[in-house]
C-alpha cells in the first residue's frame, strides 16, 4: 500500500474542487498556485483551454513568498485581469487551505476590483 504524503491529499482535494468549478470566458477561473518560493495567479477559460490572463513572482526577482508580496500579486493580477476585460472570476484555491497568502491573494484581487 502506498503511504500518502501532504502532496497527495492535497492534489486530491484540487481534484474535488475542480469537479465543481468551471472557467468561461465571461467568468474565467482565477487560479492561484503557491510553493515555496513564486506564486503564480492564472485566469482560465476551461472551455477553450486558454490563459486569459497571468501574473507571478517569477517575474519579478527581488520578491520573496510572504504575505506582502502575495499582497502585490493579487492587486497585480488584478490589474492584468481588467486590462483583458475580466470583472468576474471563480476563485480556485488548488486544494491549500484558504489562509495565509491564499486569502491575501483573493482580498487584494477583490480590493482591485474583481468580483469572486
Amino acid at each position: 500500500m502506498k503511504i500518502k504524503n501532504r502532496l497527495d491529499y492535497r492534489k486530491r482535494r484540487h481534484l474535488r474542487i475542480r469537479k465543481k468549478i468551471v472557467g468561461s470566458a465571461a467568468c474565467p477561473r482565477m487560479c492561484v498556485s503557491v510553493s515555496r518560493r513564486h506564486m503564480c495567479v492564472q485566469f482560465l477559460d476551461d472551455l477553450c483551454g486558454r490563459t486569459l490572463a497571468a501574473c507571478s513572482t517569477v517575474q519579478a526577482p527581488d520578491a520573496g513568498h510572504n504575505l506582502e508580496t502575495a499582497k502585490q500579486l493579487g492587486a497585480r493580477a488584478a490589474e492584468a485581469a481588467r486590462a483583458c476585460g475580466i470583472i468576474q472570476a471563480v476563485f480556485d484555491r488548488g486544494g491549500h487551505a484558504y489562509h495565509g497568502r491564499i486569502k491575501v491573494i483573493a482580498d487584494a484581487a477583490r480590493e482591485a476590483g474583481i468580483k469572486l
